[in-house]
Formats: C-alpha cells, sequence, structure tokens
C-alpha cells in the first residue's frame, strides 16, 4: 500500500496494512480497539510465492489470491494499494 501517512492511518486498505496499524498502540487505553491477529508463517524471502505473498497469512484471502499476483492500483487519488479484494482488481 502506497499513500500519505495521514491517509494509511484513517484509511488502511490492504489487510497487511490494517492488520500493523491494529497493532500500534493508543494513546487512550480505555478505548476499545479490536486487533488483527495473523496467523501463519512468513514466506521465506528465498522462495516468495508466485501469487499474492500475503495469502498464507491473509484473514480475507480467496481462492484467486493463491493464484494471481495483485498489481499496484490507484483507489483514489495518491493511494495506492496491491490487493485482489479491494476495487478495480480483476481475475
Amino acid at each position: 500500500e502506497i499513500t500519505t501517512s495521514d491517509q494509511l492511518y484513517s484509511s488502511p486498505q490492504h489487510p497487511y496494512t490494517q492488520a500493523l496499524m491494529s497493532a500500534v498502540p493508543i494513546p487512550q487505553p480505555s478505548r476499545e480497539r479490536r486487533r488483527t491477529i495473523l496467523t501463519g508463517d512468513v514466506p521465506s524471502p528465498a522462495n516468495i510465492p508466485k501469487e499474492c505473498p500475503f495469502h498464507p497469512r491473509c484473514p480475507e484471502r480467496e481462492d484467486a489470491c493463491t493464484r494471481i499476483v495483485p498489481d499496484l492500483l490507484r483507489i483514489e487519488d495518491g493511494h495506492n494499494v496491491a490487493c485482489l479484494l479491494r476495487p478495480g482488481q480483476k481475475e
């Protein structure tokens, strides 16, 4: 995901970015936050998958994610994301 820091914090679009943002501590501990817990193994840098590299750990993965590498596409001005589950991606 490529965007400004303001956009990233206010509207993360990629499931990996969403998981990262859910782990960021917030200064108000009484405020509830739903954390995204990732499971599975991180792919080896020596053996990066030929399909979406995040699919083994993605909580939103679908069958297409195991076959296709998503393109980095613009979802709005200044906000680009590579995820088959986001607008503009086709099989």
